[in-house]
């Protein structure tokens, strides 16, 4: 019986192998504010100039920490859904560094699933 030799390693093509920009830093943070109303949320800015964001309900929380949440270790944003009696609640959290359009496009999403009752 024979057995095919296989070669170690991987097929690839120089091409395939270039390299990527990604973007990194906080950016623009005005990417995530921007995408809650007065109407529905209330805004808080605290003398550390941490940004607070709840919902008009009380169950959707979004911090922001620019210079890190206390009592952390560099978390500059925490976004918080409390559950019911039958469904646990969930919270994310995003280091300081983390580009905001990424934020933004979590809370975005979370935003998308709320509806009113």
């Amino acid at each position: 019986m024979t057995v095919a030799s296989v070669s170690p390693g991987f097929s690839t093509t120089v091409g395939a192998l270039q390299l990527r920009e990604w973007q990194l830093g906080p950016g623009e943070p005005t990417l995530v504010m921007d995408q809650f109303t007065a109407e529905d949320f209330h805004l808080v800015v605290d003398d550390r100039a941490d940004v607070h964001v709840n919902s008009a309900d009380g169950r959707f929380y979004l911090g922001w920490f620019p210079l890190g949440r206390p009592g952390t270790n560099g978390e500059g944003w925490k976004i918080a859904v409390t559950g019911t009696a039958k469904v646990p609640g969930y919270s994310v959290s995003f280091d300081v560094e983390t580009p905001a359009v990424v934020v933004a496009a979590a809370v975005a999403r979370v935003l998308e699933t709320s509806r009113r009752v």
